[in-house]
């Protein structure tokens, strides 16, 4: 079964949504909306990573989810943070879910990890650091890139006495792969070789993707029939777990595969 993650961002300058949902009712709103369509969970993020957003300082970050978690604990909530004083504070809420662009770069974290049962998304970006760049890697590099990636991360926290078991693997897409479509689907033409590298559940996140705009020539808004496309192709090479703006779509997808899958009459 795969399991959906539906994206609420309350920020201001999300490149598909951005202010849509800074309002707390508008995010409460919209995070119960995402769940009536078939969200699993709902991964909240209130600080925008793409190339050309803005930093948001922790306290105002804690703020933006404070004003929505308590009202939306009826769904598991994964919290996407980079910030380590934010993840902190997730943790500390109980949290089902921590989703971290950088992969849990920052050691420092290691002990509050271990003590969590938080399950943890571990992503990779060639940034490494910060939000999304646009940094050209070619695709006949990426998977490599990868592997050193994982191998080092995974060790590291295992190292910490965090249990492989909670991990999630999610290679990254879009900009946290490259400037290059090509990179992208490379990686998700590998998804099966990622995870059998590893035996972890994978996480792919391409809803509304620059790359995908990019091929087809749509706009953020446009390209739902797109990012729907490649993430059913995720889950045929093995992914887990889907995070997109549009669960919806996706779960009637899903739900129409599977009777298309019985027996015939």
């Amino acid at each position: 079964m795969t399991t959906i993650l539906g994206i609420l961002n309350i920020t201001d300058d999300s490149f598909f949504d951005g202010g849509k949902y800074l309002e707390p009712s508008a995010a409460i709103a919209q995070g119960r909306a995402l769940a009536a369509d078939g969200a699993d969970i709902l991964d909240i993020g209130a600080a925008s990573s793409n190339p050309d957003s803005k930093g948001v300082p922790p306290e105002l970050e804690i703020a933006r989810l404070q004003s929505v978690l308590p009202l939306l604990a009826g769904t598991p909530i994964s919290v996407d943070t980079f910030s380590l004083p934010v993840q902190r504070w997730a943790l500390e809420q109980g949290v089902a879910y921590l989703n971290d662009i950088q992969g849990f770069a920052d050691r420092e974290l290691y002990p509050a990890l271990a003590a969590s049962p938080a399950k943890l998304i571990v992503m990779h970006s060639v940034q490494a650091r910060g939000q999304a760049t646009r940094v050209d890697v070619p695709p006949t590099e990426i998977m490599d890139r990868l592997y050193r990636f994982f191998d080092a991360r995974f060790a590291a926290l295992e190292a910490a006495g965090v249990a492989r078991g909670r991990f999630i693997l999610d290679p990254g897409m879009g900009f946290f792969l490259g400037t290059d479509p090509q990179t992208s689907f490379t990686v998700l033409r590998n998804l099966g070789a990622l995870k059998a590298r590893y035996g972890l559940p994978v996480l792919v996140s391409v809803s509304r993707k620059s790359f995908l705009r990019r091929i087809t020539g749509r706009s953020a808004a446009d390209s739902g029939p797109a990012s729907l496309a490649a993430e059913l192709f995720a889950i045929r090479q093995g992914a887990d777990y889907i995070r997109t703006h549009a669960p919806g779509p996706l779960k009637d997808a899903l739900l129409t595969g599977r009777a298309l899958a019985g027996p015939p009459s």
